[in-house]
């Protein structure tokens, strides 16, 4: 959503941080392919040449340039990324702290932007961070607190999010505007943030239930920007914002139309996470009016992306919701199972990044914020200085410990969901009492001999004769007549795990339903529930517990009991 910010950028920013170029060879030089369009490889030829004079001259100002144009006419991520890592060495090399703002800024939006690796990105503004506190260039400022505040409301920080993006949107909006003359390129630029800022904290009022405000600021938006082609992208995402608006008040077919017409910029911006809002509220639209076959196509499309991605939306986790309720409605079980994968998956991924971001944007952005704002006032008085140490500590901690806990809470949280996701695709799964095909080449039995092993396992699992203590591979290899060789051989192939592998899943699978199935055991202390399933010890139960279901048992019980209270069948 920054698709031409940062290269038209280079007139007004550049100007006062690089050398008089008006008539200079390196002008003379861009002039040759300035006029390509972005992602147009075909520049190149004329783009290398702009690098290798500054590269000779050690113009480090002027390869950053290079490399800057480099970024934008590039076809693919990959070449994008290697030369962000060249404008940063170039950047680096010299003693401009604006350039190093830069090109952290610009790097940190190919992660943002062409990968959606909001922990790299966040790294790369962060470092900006660090040298725009002494910048006089408000535009790089205000740059990077864009792009803070975007992290900020990808983690559900909305309000945090809001107060930056209307901040920058008060900043774009005047300069924008500015009665002082400004060059077309600067007005683009700044016209370009304020749009973004402004798609941004409809993001954010609508997250925070603020409804009103996100159709006035649509509005204002799309007023704006009224048929001007060079501001398409952004038409398109406030379309995608008012169909939002339109869906909510069960307008399903004006909603279709302005999702339909915002798909094309969309499409050609390769911003494949606003596309896949745009496809899910498509699909949404679809199913309110009744049409669910249509529905479906645009809910797998997004399953499409996060395939070729691996990044989906938080506000998009229902999208696999509704897949495994079509499903389980069609009886298709493979994809049932398919979908709960992509879940859980989806799930790990966004609980990663939250883990990651949510101390650091705390830890990196806010502390830092709050010391400083501490550091402006030192001068007042030693005494208010005090007195605010304190209570920045104290808010520091409180903070933190706050942001434990309820970290704490949700891992938990998410963790007991996923077993029991876990337990009701189990449920559903009907298992088929068939002998796959023997390879001889990794088991040295016959077809019949290996049939009839499965067979005893299945009736020593379904007898629930895993419980039995001090169960060992010899013990169990001479219940079922074999050896220990052999039925190893069996469990690893046909199990896919171990012995001791195979046999704690049993075990802890068997309690965990239990506990779901039977009020009774959630009465029950570690000691007992270990014995019941056949471990011996409390501590290994409790670890076995955790491997296999990622949360411990006490944790698990006490949000059993929580649900059953909060469904009222105590």
């Amino acid at each position: 959503m920054i698709k031409k910010l940062f290269f038209i950028f280079l007139i007004g920013v550049f100007q006062l941080l690089l050398s008089q170029e008006t008539y200079s060879d390196f002008y003379k030089l861009r002039e040759k392919y300035e006029n390509f369009a972005e992602n147009d490889s075909k520049a190149f030829p004329f783009i290398q040449p702009y690098i290798n004079k500054a590269k000779r001259e050690k113009n480090y100002d002027k390869l950053v340039q290079g490399y800057k144009d480099g970024v934008f006419y590039s076809s693919l991520n990959e070449e994008k990324l290697k030369y962000a890592d060249s404008m940063v060495w170039a950047a680096n090399q010299s003693s401009n702290e604006d350039l190093k703002i830069i090109a952290h800024v610009d790097k940190g939006v190919i992660y943002y932007y062409h990968y959606k690796k909001f922990q790299l990105a966040l790294n790369e503004y962060l470092e900006a961070y660090k040298y725009s506190k002494n910048t006089k260039n408000e535009y790089l400022k205000y740059q990077n607190l864009y792009h803070i505040g975007v992290v900020k409301s990808y983690l559900g920080y909305h309000e945090d999010a809001s107060e930056l993006f209307t901040k920058c949107l008060v900043y774009y909006r005047e300069k924008a505007r500015s009665i002082t003359k400004l060059h077309p390129n600067e007005i683009y630029n700044n016209t370009k943030g304020y749009l973004n800022s402004l798609h941004q904290l409809i993001i954010c009022y609508r997250n925070l239930g603020k409804n009103k405000e996100a159709d006035a600021a649509i509005q204002t938006g799309l007023a704006e920007i009224g048929n001007n082609p060079e501001y398409d992208l952004e038409k398109g995402y406030f379309l995608v914002s008012k169909g939002i608006s339109e869906y909510k008040r069960n307008q399903f077919q004006a909603a279709l139309k302005n999702f339909n017409e915002s798909l094309p910029a969309i499409k050609d911006s390769r911003d494949f996470a606003r596309l896949s809002v745009d496809y899910f509220y498509i699909g949404k639209s679809y199913s309110g009016l009744k049409k669910t076959k249509e529905s479906i196509i645009y809910f797998k499309k997004i399953d499409s992306i996060f395939q070729k991605h691996q990044f989906i939306l938080p506000e998009l986790r229902e999208n696999y919701e509704i897949l495994i309720d079509y499903s389980k409605k069609e009886k298709n079980q493979t994809q049932q199972l398919y979908y709960t994968s992509q879940l859980l998956k989806a799930d790990s991924i966004m609980s990663k990044d939250f883990i990651y971001l949510s101390p650091k944007i705390h830890k990196d952005y806010d502390t830092k914020t709050l010391l400083e704002e501490k550091d402006k006032l030192q001068s007042i008085n030693y005494l208010g200085t005090i007195i605010i140490i304190v209570l920045v500590i104290w808010a520091i901690g409180l903070v933190t410990l706050l942001t434990r806990r309820h970290k704490k809470a949700k891992e938990i949280q998410q963790k007991y969901i996923l077993v029991e996701e876990k337990f009701a695709a189990h449920q559903n799964i009907v298992e088929e009492d068939v002998i796959p095909v023997i390879e001889e080449k990794k088991i040295n039995l016959t077809e019949g001999k290996v049939g009839e092993l499965l067979r005893k396992l299945k009736t020593f699992e379904d007898k629930k004769e895993f419980t039995q203590k001090g169960l060992t591979i010899g013990k169990l290899a001479t219940q079922l007549g074999t050896n220990s060789n052999y039925l190893s051989q069996v469990i690893n192939e046909y199990k896919k795990a171990n012995f001791n592998k195979y046999l704690s899943e049993l075990r802890i699978n068997y309690i965990t339903n239990l506990l779901f199935e039977d009020k009774k055991y959630l009465k029950y202390n570690i000691e007992t529930l270990a014995k019941e399933c056949g471990i011996a010890s409390r501590q290994n139960f409790s670890d076995l517990f955790y491997e296999i279901n990622g949360i411990r048992p006490t944790d698990f019980i006490k949000k059993r009991k929580q649900e059953i209270e909060n469904n009222g069948t105590v």
